[in-house]
């Protein structure tokens, strides 16, 4: 009825009609309804209450089908809860009889499996792909170009799209490619796939260029970053949006270039929103222009007041030049707001068990061998050249304890027990759920040449790869 009268069904829509559709036992109904709110993006539960709808599943008994399974799947998959993704679908494998996943529950646990820092469930849930005919399916593919290169595997992300049908190649496909290699700081081979996207005919989107802009200036590529930003309107006639234009000002200012940045701004169609300002920011914190970084420190203040990392940005600029007085009252601000700044916290996946470190963590039970070998380190990184960045460390106290606090950060922790956990040569994977600072950055180079490894970082929403002393991001991030 909805579609007769031209109406879109919505999150409210989608789950009463499963749940009848289970109820009433319509599996052929319920995969074909369950398939279309997959394709059109509602699968997850939009008021997030994964435990009402678990108590409903248990509840089922017999009753559970391909259906029910699946979309207990996706729920716990959209709403964080991986493990529990990764459970059910395990046991929908294992529970007999004739109900087996299908390509929709593939592509629902998918997103899962890009939480996890296990390299076996990647490939196990790709071999069950293989295993039912469903890897031939595009909307699997796309989705395991998706998974392989948010778990940092960017070559089987590769492989998986080239094995792709030219037919099956719509823009999808093409910007979840570009999206993979932008966060995975890949900016020469981005371009490369963005030229082959427009030899094949597919017109490029918004999406596109953000995956196009967001990697040229995480690679240097200003004048490139630059040419394809005026191409947008004046090749492909796709209006910039906001966050197009904040790659432009994040282009220009890694440059120095603040002043073209500033009048970019002023000119803008559209009004300039949180990232555009804060790109500004994070420039002037990087050369050190305090007068602007005012200016665009209290817009957004105005525009995300509620965002605590506005004011950790300009109080670190205060504290860089010892102006305490003006850290305090940032201080004072942000407790009057209640502003809190999330705990930095790193983990990492040993032998199917995730381990969190945050900050100065002593709660682990190695942590006796952890702080030994972190006590080792700056030795032997000294050794080749290291030089901790105490500048990141914005506390009034000593030099002593600045490099002390430098050395716990998660990260480190992490690393370190990865190192004391793997056999020689082991790939070590690490997630971050903040971006990682100048000094840690420049620490792991010199872990991954020390210890000869390959160290994968994974920080919001890119990844840092480090091997024999450098970093795939060019040490633009």
């Amino acid at each position: 009825m909805l579609s007769r009268h031209r109406l879109s069904p919505d999150h409210f829509t989608y789950p009463f009609v499963l749940k009848s559709c289970a109820e009433l036992s319509l599996r052929t109904v319920g995969e074909c309804v369950h398939s279309r709110c997959v394709k059109s993006g509602l699968e997850s539960d939009g008021a997030g209450e994964v435990g009402n709808a678990d108590a409903v599943f248990e509840g089922m008994g017999v009753r559970r089908n391909v259906v029910s399974w699946t979309a207990m799947v996706s729920g716990f998959a959209q709403n964080g809860y991986a493990d529990c993704a990764l459970g059910v679908f395990d046991e929908m494998v294992g529970s007999g009889g004739d109900v087996r996943p299908n390509w929709v529950t593939v592509v629902s646990v998918l997103p899962a499996c890009s939480h996890s820092a296990a390299l076996d469930h990647w490939e196990r849930i790709h071999g069950y792909a293989r295993l039912i005919g469903a890897d031939a399916n595009p909307s699997v593919q796309v989705a395991l170009v998706a998974m392989y290169a948010k778990c940092g595997s960017l070559v089987k992300a590769r492989g998986c799209f080239d094995r792709m049908l030219d037919c099956d190649k719509g823009i999808v496909a093409w910007n979840t490619m570009i999206t993979a290699y932008a966060s995975h700081g890949r900016g020469l081979e981005l371009v490369a796939v963005f030229e082959d996207m427009i030899k094949a005919g597919v017109k490029p989107d918004s999406i596109s260029f953000t995956g196009l802009l967001s990697r040229c200036r995480h690679s240097g590529l200003v004048d490139l970053g630059l040419k394809y930003f005026e191409d947008m309107s004046n090749v492909y006639s796709i209006e910039p949006r906001s966050e197009h234009y904040a790659c432009a000002v994040d282009l220009l200012g890694r440059t120095g270039r603040l002043s073209e940045a500033k009048e970019l701004i002023d000119r803008m169609v559209v009004e300039a929103g949180p990232s555009v300002w804060g790109a500004l920011l994070s420039a002037c914190k990087t050369y050190k222009n305090l007068e602007m970084a005012e200016v665009a420190a209290e817009k957004l203040f105005e525009l995300e007041p509620h965002n605590c990392g506005n004011t950790v940005m300009l109080s670190n600029m205060y504290a860089e030049i010892g102006r305490w007085d003006d850290v305090k009252r940032l201080r004072v601000l942000s407790k009057e707001r209640g502003l809190k700044k999330s705990p930095g916290c790193s983990w990492t996946e040993i032998n199917g068990e995730s381990h969190v470190f945050v900050g100065g963590d002593t709660s682990h039970p190695q942590v006796v061998e952890i702080y030994k070998l972190l006590e080792e380190l700056p030795k032997k990184m000294r050794a080749r050249g290291y030089v901790p960045d105490l500048s990141f460390v914005l506390h009034d106290v000593s030099g002593e304890e600045k490099e002390c606090h430098l050395n716990t950060h998660s990260e480190k922790l992490a690393i370190v027990f990865g190192l004391l956990n793997t056999c020689p040569g082991t790939v070590l994977r690490v997630t971050k759920n903040l971006r990682i600072c100048m000094d840690c950055h420049t620490a792991t180079k010199f872990i991954s040449m020390i210890y000869d490894r390959e160290i994968i970082v994974r920080v919001v929403n890119r990844f840092h790869h480090f091997k024999d002393g450098s970093c795939s991001c060019g040490d633009y991030w």
